[in-house]
């Protein structure tokens, strides 16, 4: 259940790195990022390499000092030890030490949380299973595949049942099959009330499993909204399913764009028509019924996310500077 206080608060972070002789040279990695994640959601960070997006992470998690803005996680400012105690954490590229094996993986990054040795061999059991790694437990890490140990970072990012689940590039090196189970597994979580952070390149992964999403860019949110929303088309592309004649059908959509009209039988036919808004389907409706045209179905066509992604980054990286190409190297 969603409260007032957001689970992750960003108002204008900046950061910027120095470099060159004497630290002269100014790159601008975060260049005034603000959204808000709602308690009980699961959002998705998404951005092209070097958009500053781990860079955003390590801000969030105290990791990293922010230049600017303010920030905070759980109600608590980065870093605090009591609004980090109940985050966990899946980095990009985790490392776990070979000589463990992942019950011991597991007691180890526990006892790093606080837990108790009795509490962490109380919930990795489960835990373990939940990822799909239940026969896994006392098989040493260096015989895991790359998808298995992103289960076990996983298991050890939930171990001591943290309210914030921050998770960069969770699906890494996961197959087919353990996406799915995964994407079943936040949605678990989300219905326990987590809130669940993701920064992936996956896209068709968030599409099926956030709420919400940003879109950060060189540095800067360039969209923050659902996944309907973010997914529907500059123009309104509606197909209708319409029952009539030809003639009137054309006669109802004069002035209008359409890009098809095929019959699917007799008297039958299939239109796709681009509008420029809500406003010009209505008209569009009450014209075809004026003309005794009868409205059978209508399908409002979105694009992927992935294409709504692309549009917005190749626009921006039009316009990209030198100094911005550079900075996208220092911020991956």
């Amino acid at each position: 259940m969603q409260t007032a206080e957001p689970a992750i608060d960003v108002q204008a972070i900046r950061k910027t790195y120095r470099d060159g002789l004497f630290g002269r040279r100014r790159i601008e990695a975060l260049r005034g990022v603000s959204f808000q994640v709602a308690r009980g959601e699961i959002f998705g960070l998404l951005g092209p390499n070097g958009a500053g997006k781990t860079t955003l992470i390590k801000v969030l998690l105290g990791i990293v000092r922010k230049s600017g803005g303010a920030a905070s996680l759980l109600g608590r400012p980065p870093g605090d030890r009591r609004g980090r105690s109940g985050v966990g954490y899946l980095p990009e590229g985790h490392r776990i030490p070979q000589h463990h094996t992942g019950n011991t993986a597991l007691e180890y990054y526990g006892s790093l949380s606080g837990l108790s040795q009795h509490e962490i061999r109380r919930r990795r059991g489960e835990l373990l299973e939940t990822v799909g790694l239940a026969e896994w437990g006392g098989t040493s890490v260096k015989k895991y595949s790359k998808g298995m140990l992103q289960r076990l970072g996983l298991a050890q990012a939930m171990l001591h049942d943290p309210e914030l689940l921050i998770l960069d590039e969770p699906t890494d090196g996961v197959d087919p099959v353990g996406r799915k189970e995964m994407r079943s597994l936040l949605q678990q979580l989300k219905a326990q009330g987590k809130t669940v952070f993701i920064n992936s390149h996956l896209l068709q992964e968030i599409e099926l499993v956030c709420d919400r999403v940003a879109i950060l860019v060189r540095g800067e949110v360039q969209k923050v909204g659902g996944v309907e929303e973010l997914t529907l088309r500059p123009q309104t592309e509606v197909t209708f399913t319409l029952l009539g004649a030809e003639a009137p059908i054309r006669s109802a959509l004069a002035g209008d764009q359409i890009d098809s009209l095929k019959a699917n039988g007799p008297g039958q036919f299939q239109l796709t028509a681009r509008l420029a808004d809500q406003a010009a389907v209505d008209r569009v409706v009450d014209s075809l019924r004026r003309h005794g045209v009868s409205v059978a179905s209508m399908t409002r066509n979105r694009q992927t996310l992935e294409d709504a992604f692309l549009g917005i980054v190749q626009a921006q990286e039009t316009a990209a500077t030198p100094e911005i190409v550079e900075a996208r190297e220092v911020a991956r």
